[in-house]
């Protein structure tokens, strides 16, 4: 952990503001003051993660009559085939400002207003358009801020930032997209800057800062399954008017750093304002499918831990993956939420996962609110020399897992047909053991199940407040996972495409390879659903529904929404009682009723929508914003579209 010295000088005043700024959370979501409620200017919309909007005038009675009222198109794409990589937009639109700021993979920025489109200003960083440490290029979206006091007449009293794979972060004038001189040098940060140890790949900034006052929270991304020993995870603290460091989080203590890496914060960091806290999502750490570098006890890594906003100092932290070698990175932002348990009202902290699983503890001290067990896991069967595995992990009692891992997944006939029994005898070649089977060497390798690519997303939970009602998405995918001795990968490399096939864990003894479950169609070889939405009351931790979310598709071919599909993305929920969300294979954005999860409405988008949805109120008129770019993780299809929805008058 390191500090900066000044740092903590008028901690306590801002403590004190930040206290008259309380109402950002959960428990004062309903009461927000009316121009507050009006925005989304944070990826979540709220610093709580809880995609929460007060808003009522679009309801579960009148959303049938929510047209397409205008749309825009970047530009800004590609399919791969030409001379970029392809592209994975996954922006977040940020209401704040009286405009709409988007970003883009290319990674360039439009301020457009927020009725109708229309061009404000624009920003081209000029960025390496190159895959360095991504298969395509990709941003999540751009961050926003404002001064509590702003000095009237000077520039850059609101600034707009922009990250990008090659580790510059830009500060933008808000009014003007003009360079905000003061902040780094001439406008621009290199981050890269503080990549010092096994600096193989930039420290790449795909999602944007988390903005909590005057602090900006910047994790960074890396080059999954490449290298045993890579850059060493962290979170910095910057001053959002000047860039300057403020503190540095290391989630790997020195001896770690020396033979592993990343355990980095990838994805956003959600805040306690109230009570001056950061809750960090921290991923695995390196080589992902071999551990025999790590020393037994890495506490930080695949865990969830509360940060001092004012010092970085570890308040406390859960772990959720002991010795991590299926990477399960925690990949979303905790939701922060006020739920009331046996009578007692409770500052409560939900972690998705991708196992399915839902902890919620108290984010005050870290205390499960409903019992999380220690529970024994399988061990190795020897074919992996040096390993040493956890005898056991933690499970949640409550919420149930939102997977069935009570067994193996069943084959589906359709696809086993199809493929003349080919799911099956790949079933058989398959080792599984339960949830937690280690990787193997043997036969074709380990069914994996939930799969690294996540059971819930890096959209993580939506909350309501007012009817305590939690809403997530879940993608049911099975894959297998297999480790090569260094010889047998050498002659075994045929190439890796997004999130799958083979990767060379340099440094270590084993390379990998990881792939879909799928027969020589393409077929799932497993059951549907591959898809749901599930609302569960957080006074019980019980299911209030679940169901399909969205249809898969192939060959141009849309199969029955009772199949569902795997979605990439979060929901939005709101006060009229609506959840938004799209992320599904059909390129489609959908409402449905947060009381009973009946789909309402949908509309046909230009590409998946692989990012959430943002909801805002501008002029007295409510909108809802949908980002359709893509992700060749769930579908090869690609798009450079923002559109956006009102009610059509009656």
């Amino acid at each position: 952990m390191d500090t900066r010295s000044g740092f903590g000088a008028g901690g306590a005043a801002r403590r004190a503001r930040g206290l008259a700024v309380a109402c950002l959370l959960a428990a004062c979501l309903p009461v927000l003051p009316a121009a507050r409620a009006q925005e989304w200017d944070s990826f979540h919309g709220q610093l709580s993660a809880q995609k929460y909007s007060p808003l009522t005038q679009i309801d579960a009675d009148n959303v049938a009559r929510l047209k397409r009222v205008w749309q825009f198109h970047t530009g800004d794409v590609s399919d791969g085939t030409g001379d970029l990589p392809a592209t994975v937009w996954s922006a977040t639109p940020l209401f704040a400002n009286d405009t709409l700021y988007i970003s883009t993979p290319f990674y360039r920025v439009f301020a457009l207003d927020p009725a109708s489109g229309r061009v404000k200003w624009r920003f081209d960083s000029h960025s390496t358009l190159k895959a360095m440490t991504q298969p395509a290029l990709k941003t999540r979206g751009v961050a926003y801020w404002a001064a509590r006091d702003p000095r009237p007449g000077q520039p850059c009293q609101k600034i707009v930032y922009l990250g990008t794979m090659d580790a510059q972060l830009f500060a933008l004038d808000a009014d003007t997209g003009r360079k905000c001189e003061g902040f780094g040098r001439h406008g621009v940060l290199d981050i890269n800057a503080q990549n010092t140890v096994h600096a193989k790949y930039p420290l790449s900034l795909l999602q944007p800062p988390t903005v909590a006052g005057d602090h900006l929270l910047l994790g960074w991304a890396g080059k999954d399954w490449a290298y045993a020993q890579a850059p060493p995870g962290t979170l910095f603290s910057l001053d959002a008017r000047t860039g300057r460091l403020e503190w540095t989080f290391h989630a790997l203590n020195e001896e770690m750093s020396r033979v592993s890496g990343t355990a980095n914060v990838w994805t956003a960091v959600s805040v306690d304002p109230q009570r001056g806290l950061v809750y960090v999502p921290v991923s695995s750490p390196s080589p992902n499918y071999w551990g025999g570098y790590w020393p037994d006890d890495v506490p930080l890594a695949t865990s969830t831990t509360a940060l001092d906003l004012e010092t970085g100092k570890v308040v406390w932290s859960r772990q959720w993956v002991h010795h991590d070698v299926w990477d399960y990175d925690i990949n979303a932002a905790p939701t922060l939420m006020d739920i009331t348990v046996n009578g007692r009202r409770i500052p409560a902290l939900m972690q998705s996962t991708k196992q399915g699983f839902l902890f919620v503890v108290n984010r005050e001290t870290g205390e499960d609110v409903w019992p999380i067990e220690e529970r024994p896991v399988p061990q190795g069967d020897g074919s992996v020399q040096g390993e040493h595995l956890s005898p056991t992990q933690p499970f949640p009692t409550r919420p149930a897992p939102l997977l069935d891992q009570s067994r193996k997944p069943e084959v589906w006939a359709p696809a086993d047909i199809a493929g003349a029994g080919e799911c099956s005898r790949l079933w058989d070649k398959l080792e599984y053991r339960g949830m937690y089977t280690p990787p193997t060497a043997r036969g074709e390798g380990a069914l994996a199940y939930p799969d690294s690519a996540g059971g819930v997303q890096w959209g993580g939970v939506a909350f309501d407040p007012v009817g305590q009602t939690a809403v997530v998405n879940v993608s049911h995918i099975v894959q297998y996972v297999k480790l090569f001795d260094r010889k047998a990968y050498d002659e075994a490399d045929s190439g890796a495409g997004n999130e799958s096939g083979f990767a060379p864990q340099q440094g270590a003894p084993y390379g990998m390879r990881l792939e879909v479950a799928l027969n020589w169609l393409g077929m799932p070889c497993w059951r549907p659903p591959y898809g749901e939405l599930v609302a569960l009351d957080m006074h019980t931790g019980e299911v209030k529904w679940r169901r399909p979310v969205g249809a898969a598709q192939k060959y141009g071919f849309f199969m029955p929404e009772r199949w569902g599909s795997p979605t990439i993305g979060g929901p939005a929920v709101t006060a009229g009682g609506l959840v938004f969300i799209g992320g599904s294979m059909d390129a489609k954005v959908r409402a449905y009723s947060l009381k009973t999860g009946e789909e309402l409405w949908s509309d046909q988008a230009q590409a998946p929508v692989v990012a959430n949805p943002a909801v805002y109120s501008y002029h007295g008129r409510e909108y809802v914003a949908f980002v359709a770019g893509g992700n060749s993780i769930i579908k090869d299809q690609v798009g450079d579209q923002l559109v956006v929805y009102a009610l059509a008058p009656k």
